[in-house]
């Protein structure tokens, strides 16, 4: 019994721990004093269904609009993408729709799209989100905000709005964003989300820009990896003015694609987060190792777990000003338990990357 006992007191120990630090209180973000040209950069691929509502909530932003710039890559589209994009922005002047064609460098793909984006902005700061993503009226302001002289790369919250499913796949952003920003408080580079990420421009200059970078299709990886090796700093905001919320992946087979490809780019991550997502691993074969503890024990251990994520997810969503029941907290731990398994299976599996009707060898990760 004296491995199990060690093993559950450093589990629930470091969980103490993470739980400690996210109440530790963090100065607020100041106020802009200065308001640069920003350009926002969508690339887009068969959107059709879901970029009108990025697209409206990028219109509302709570910033002068004679100082941005919205530049959405339609990157050959085989659906409406175009047309909708185009009958939406025709009367507003601050955005502008522009057809991917050729390859730069080495970029393919997504990488190839913003890579196109990034020649064309004018702006000082290059705001990236999606076109499943919906942002905050604040967010341009609050990512400025975090970026002083020696920030290259700041990253905002995202969470996933829609049923009961997406709740849940919402919570796993939550959860994985909010361990990276702890990890990012403690000093140490973990990496960038391209769905809610500033980079500025002489940082992104200073890379060469996509076209320059070995392709990968976690560019966004890729992207914080060389700006951190380049020596500019980063910064990762858990904060209601930086929150996006994106539209989930509709179903079982869509979000074990968007996976695989995640865990890609998660090879490739500091073993500190490594880590602490294998914790979790560990804590299920620990817990149901035959004939290693009696049920009463095991029921208590995973009461226990539930109830410090419980406790986490709760504050992280506090602080990211969204909302959610205690019944869709208390029972994503099924989720978590199923998915994971389901992910790690499917990753395993040789059937190569798919991604936006594209598909990849694991070697071009």
């Amino acid at each position: 019994m004296t491995f199990p006992l060690v093993f559950f007191s450093v589990f629930f120990g470091l969980y103490g721990v993470v739980l400690l630090r996210l109440l530790w209180p963090r100065p607020a973000l100041p106020s802009l004093t200065h308001y640069p040209r920003v350009s926002i950069l969508v690339a887009a691929r068969n959107e059709a269904t879901t970029i009108e509502r990025c697209l409206q909530a990028l219109a509302a932003l709570d910033y002068p609009a004679e100082l941005l710039e919205i530049l959405i890559g339609d990157d050959a589209s085989t659906d409406a993408t175009w047309a909708v994009t185009q009958r939406f922005i025709a009367d507003k002047p601050q955005f502008r729709l522009l057809a991917i064609g050729q390859r730069l460098g080495t970029a393919r793909g997504k990488s190839n799209a913003l890579a196109h984006l990034c020649r064309a902005a004018t702006g000082e700061y290059f705001l990236f989100t999606d076109a499943d993503m919906a942002l905050a009226p604040g967010w341009v302001q609050a990512m400025l905000a975090a970026a002083p002289a020696g920030v290259g790369v700041v990253t905002g919250i995202t969470t996933a709005g829609g049923g009961l499913f997406g709740r849940w796949q919402g919570l796993d952003w939550l959860f994985g964003l909010n361990l990276i920003r702890l990890l990012t408080d403690c000093g140490l580079p973990i990496t960038a989300v391209g769905n809610n990420m500033l980079v500025t421009r002489v940082a992104y200059e200073s890379i060469g820009g996509y076209e320059a970078l070995a392709f990968s299709v976690t560019e966004d990886v890729q992207l914080f990896t060389q700006i951190v090796a380049q020596g500019w700093h980063y910064r990762n905001l858990i904060d209601a003015q930086t929150l996006g919320i994106s539209v989930p992946q509709p179903t079982v087979r869509h979000l074990l694609h968007q996976r695989k490809r995640w865990m890609r780019g998660a090879v490739r991550l500091p073993w500190q987060l490594a880590l602490l997502f294998s914790s979790y691993g560990a804590f299920y074969t620990v817990l149901g190792w035959p004939g290693l503890l009696p049920l009463p024990t095991i029921g208590a251990l995973l009461a226990g777990k539930v109830l410090c994520q419980t406790c986490f997810l709760a504050i992280t969503l506090r602080q990211a000003g969204h909302r959610e029941h205690l019944g869709v907290l208390l029972l994503y731990e099924g989720y978590l338990l199923a998915m994971s398994l389901a992910v790690l299976a499917y990753t395993i599996w040789p059937n190569g990357i798919q991604w936006k009707g594209r598909r990849y060898r694991w070697a071009e990760g």
